[in-house]
């Protein structure tokens, strides 16, 4: 399946959030769709059959992380998803490459081009959202006095 013959089938919910914007998501969603074939090809072998479940775990929580990490309020927080996220597409580079004794030699050489792209992008995402402060504008908020705003020693006169 081609890209963009993929991302034409996409429902207009999904495209719709500000989400599908990052190309690094719409990346990892793909590569999920297309690491699907894969893991039922490594299913069939028992030898390969952990490493199936292995890869395509692997490859899903890349965009899942992704997607977690987008919806949270502090850069700091959305970086350490992203960090999942790459650790992830390591992961699952680093199992198709395991695979390749079983994948076809042009399956795993465009796997692994495509991870290396979002490894890549992950890279430069990262830091600049950990750069990143609280998304809401700061709002002002009413305070009550604190007991250290008095002087408790003082003697108060009783009626």
């Amino acid at each position: 399946m081609r890209y963009d013959e993929w991302q034409a089938g996409i429902p207009d919910d999904i495209k719709g959030d500000s989400l599908w914007k990052l190309e690094v998501y719409r990346l990892g969603l793909f590569m999920a769709e297309i690491a699907w074939q894969d893991a039922l090809a490594l299913n069939k072998t028992l030898l390969t059959r952990d490493m199936a479940d292995q890869l395509y775990r692997a490859v899903c929580s890349i965009s899942a992380n992704i997607a977690e990490g987008y919806s949270r309020s502090t850069g700091k927080d959305r970086a350490r998803f992203l960090e999942y996220s790459l650790g992830s597409a390591r992961e699952a580079r680093d199992w198709y490459y395991k695979s390749r004794h079983t994948l076809k030699e042009e399956v795993i050489k465009h796997r692994i081009n495509l991870l290396t792209q979002i490894i890549k992008m992950l890279n430069v995402l990262t830091p600049h959202q950990r750069q990143k402060g609280i998304r809401e504008e700061q709002a002002i908020y009413a305070t009550f006095p604190q007991p250290s705003d008095f002087n408790l020693d003082s003697e108060i006169p009783l009626p």
